[in-house]
């Protein structure tokens, strides 16, 4: 599966990779020098939480070099007429009850597509993989598309792409 990352979401990976290999790592480091002369280390439970520490951070360095070296770099789409990765979409929602209501406010949503890795949806960024994310993708400004979500299913009218 491809994993879509903006420049930005590329940057922020790198610069929480040079963290952990940097900054982490030497702390580990330290607290195992320093939990090591506290005696036998069968009992030593700063011991054992700094190498669960270690395994962790390790494990973290590895998925991100991984992700880095895999992604397909998407920047912000050209594309101003389908909703495609990187796209921000501005949306009009209501269910089969409600009609939509332009001059509702509340009815209204803008949020960005994004690879799995940047989503974060308080920030108004939504994974390509998500059930909205697949619903709107490819999909022209002035299209209806329904999305069935536990609570039931939410029409959204894409009022534009930018």
């Amino acid at each position: 599966m491809k994993k879509y990352l903006s420049p930005e979401g590329l940057e922020k990976l790198k610069k929480e990779l040079d963290y952990l290999k940097n900054v982490k790592r030497k702390e580990i480091a330290e607290k195992l020098q320093r939990s090591t002369s506290f005696g036998d280390l069968s009992e030593n439970s700063e011991f054992a939480e700094a190498k669960e520490d270690q395994a962790f951070v390790e494990g973290r360095i590895l998925e991100l070099e991984e992700l880095i070296r895999s992604a397909v770099i998407v920047s912000e789409s050209g594309q101003k007429d389908l909703a495609q990765i990187g796209s921000t979409i501005l949306v009009s929602f209501g269910d089969k009850t409600h009609a939509f209501n332009l001059l509702d406010r509340k009815n209204i949503q803008k949020f960005k597509i994004v690879g799995a890795e940047e989503a974060n949806p308080s920030e108004g960024k939504i994974s390509v993989d998500s059930p909205v994310g697949k619903a709107i993708l490819n999909q022209p400004r002035g299209s209806i598309i329904e999305v069935n979500t536990p609570s039931g299913k939410i029409r959204y009218k894409i009022l534009k792409i930018e």
